[in-house]
């Protein structure tokens, strides 16, 4: 298959230079030329396969005209060896628990998948490929852990200083190796403009192979479709009805509920998202509005989702050919502050007995407002409230445990170096490490 920008102004492209090169010529996302439907039959098999038999089958139809079945087949068995249940929260609102992967968090799908695809095409290569990535919060750890040790492969995580939990920060600052962190003196949206402006930079791009490991890149995003068609087995095999199940996914920069749209667009049979926000409401201002206006990020308690402009709000716009009304049919928005994410934690704790981390607890609250009769709501938990340590505590008032991966990590030293929000200097940076062959060691 091919690969088209988003912005029609480049070349399309092959999977592989979708992959490597992360974002098009002309600054526009890599989209699919089309979305193959995959057959009724396997819909309605689904609850009948595992977690890795889906994946396999729908990367196949995406993937399949690119890899070998059997190179194919073992990525994704590789990528998905961790469980993703779906726990009733009460009867019709369940929590889909994306958080029993290696760095306990939603993103372990699309930064494995990614790392084993890139080294799938790095296989055999000299060349040395630069990864960038802005984070938020959990992308810098999943990508970070995904390709630690990767031959040929050089991850530099940007991070916005004193604004990611200390767990969080210490998954991508204890690795060393080919992994650097860079903290950024700046916001989220800082981080991203300089992944974004080093991508058009001519003498980087001529003297690194740079590429991006944020959702921009389709082989970080493309894969978390997997676990909307898994979500949706096991609610029907609960006994749910089939055309009833909507999905309330926790929204930042809008990776995650961009490849839900394209799996309700490969047949899976969602009725609608709910693209819940924290108090950075660009998304929820445009449904509302149809005026979409992007602006500064502000600090919230679900720190993984303080994006002032999230990059994937093209793709949808692509998807739906820039009509607002069309995408007022499928998607709705809501938005809460620290104060309403707070209560929800707390309330859903005390009264049902789960415990959600601030991202989990926007979107429960989003079912708990907008799902209408005869609905089952699925929420996405994207990572384990333990990441979020002093926060969820300081909320419900009790001790929790920290699973011994988390804990792990606290135990090493952090290595990062700081940086400021200027582009000159994470240039210099970049291009001083260019005579680093260290990492032609990794094995």
């Amino acid at each position: 298959m091919k690969y088209r920008s988003t912005r029609n102004q480049s070349p399309e492209v092959t999977l592989e230079d979708a992959v490597v090169k992360g974002l098009a010529p002309d600054n526009g996302l890599y989209m699919p030329l089309s979305f193959p439907i995959l057959p009724s039959e396997f819909i309605k098999a689904l609850p009948s396969l595992s977690l890795s038999e889906i994946a396999t089958r729908v990367a196949s139809a995406l993937f399949g005209e690119d890899i070998k079945e059997c190179d194919l087949r073992n990525i994704t068995e590789e990528t998905m060896n961790f469980p993703i249940p779906l726990v009733e929260v009460t009867s019709d609102i369940l929590a889909l628990e994306l958080f029993h992967g290696p760095t306990l968090a939603f993103k372990d799908v699309g930064a494995r998948f990614m790392a084993r695809l890139l080294g799938y095409y790095n296989r055999g290569n000299e060349r040395i490929v630069n990864v960038l990535v802005a984070t938020s919060g959990d992308t810098g750890s999943a990508v970070a852990n995904g390709f630690y040790n990767v031959k040929g492969v050089r991850v530099f995580v940007l991070y916005p200083k004193d604004k990611v939990s200390k767990i969080q920060e210490a998954q991508f600052t204890t690795l060393g190796n080919n992994i650097t962190a860079l903290e950024i003196d700046g916001n989220f949206d800082d981080c991203q403009r300089l992944v974004k402006t080093a991508f058009l930079d001519k003498e980087l791009n001529e003297k690194l192979m740079l590429t991006s490991a944020n959702s921009i890149n389709i082989a970080r995003f493309l894969p978390q479709m997997f676990y909307y068609f898994y979500a949706y087995a096991q609610a029907v095999k609960s006994g749910k009805d089939p055309d009833s199940i909507v999905f309330a996914v926790p929204s930042g920069n809008f990776g995650n509920i961009t490849a839900g749209i394209i799996a309700k667009k490969m047949g899976l049979p969602i009725k609608r998202f709910i693209a819940a926000n924290n108090s950075n409401d660009v998304f929820y201002n445009y449904i509302i509005s149809g005026n979409y206006n992007p602006k500064k990020s502000v600090q919230t308690i679900a720190n993984a989702m303080d994006v002032g402009d999230p990059s994937n709000f093209v793709r949808i716009l692509d998807i739906y050919k820039d009509s607002h009304k069309d995408i007022l049919t499928e998607i709705d928005a809501s938005t809460y502050n620290d104060s309403q994410i707070s209560e929800t934690l707390l309330k859903t704790w005390q009264r049902f007995g789960y415990l959600l981390d601030p991202h989990g607890a926007v979107a429960c609250r989003a079912l708990e407002e907008k799902l209408k009769p005869g609905e089952t709501g699925i929420f996405l938990e994207t990572a384990h409230p333990a990441k979020f340590k002093e926060t969820v505590e300081g909320i419900i008032k009790e001790n929790i445990m920290i699973p011994e991966r988390l804990a792990e990590f606290m135990k090493g030293e952090k290595i990062n170096v700081e940086l400021s929000a200027d582009f000159s200097k994470l240039k210099e940076f970049l291009l001083s490490t260019t005579l680093d062959m260290r990492v032609n060691e990794v094995v």
